[in-house]
């Protein structure tokens, strides 16, 4: 059900274009109606906005956007470069389970750095394959979705003509009725405001006749 059921037309093709006296009225007549809080206070129709509850990170990222700074952090990289060895372990004052767990470690992130280029020649042979076709196959999808909004888009605005065309040839009909009950309507108000002088002529002349009587 639509909050608002009032329908207002305005005959555009016969009226003519009000003045600037004409709108500033306007405008003050509107102003006296407005609550003094218009401007902050949304109208009562107007449903209240949702209670949005974002993570913790994209509340941070909120933050950092609102106050204009640059992104930090991120994936780190490092992990897919080749690791350097550990120090020599030919010392003999080193510890020997200290140089196997660095050794460790760098074999750990010499095998991270292994998959990553594995898995990226992977990924860069298919593409080499099937990349092409892809993404001739992409852009022939998003060239129908293009046409059929533009299509859509046409049609909109042939409706939008067809109405705006109705709604002319109606209001061209009708200007020669709208302008003959105008008249009309002046005539009356003017007829109706002759005969009221009249009576107060007549009421007057009566009066002064009842004085004049009175007197003699």
């Amino acid at each position: 059900m639509p909050l608002v059921t009032e329908f207002h037309d305005s005959l555009p093709y016969i009226d003519g274009e009000p003045s600037a006296e004409t709108r500033a009225e306007i405008a003050r007549l509107i102003s006296a109606e407005l609550p003094a809080d218009y401007g902050t206070t949304l109208h009562p129709s107007i449903p209240a906005l949702p209670d949005f509850r974002f993570s913790e990170l994209a509340q941070k990222e909120l933050e950092r956007k609102e106050a204009n700074q640059p992104i930090t952090g991120g994936i780190d990289l490092s992990r897919y470069e080749a690791p350097e060895p550990p120090e020599s372990s030919s010392a003999s004052d080193r510890d020997p389970q200290h140089i196997l767990d660095e050794w460790k470690h760098t074999l750990q992130k010499a095998y991270t750095s292994s998959s990553h280029l594995s898995t990226r020649q992977e990924n860069l042979s298919l593409l080499e394959s099937y990349g092409k076709n892809a993404w001739l196959i992409g852009n022939s999808q998003l060239e129908d979705v293009l046409r059929q909004i533009e299509k859509e888009l046409q049609e909109t605005k042939e409706a939008t003509d067809a109405v705006h065309r109705e709604r002319k040839t109606k209001q061209e009909t009708a200007r020669g009725e709208l302008v003959g009950l105008e008249d009309a309507w002046k005539r009356g108000v003017r007829g109706t405001i002759e005969v009221e002088l009249a009576a107060e002529k007549l009421r007057r002349e009566t009066l002064e006749r009842r004085r004049q009587q009175a007197q003699s």
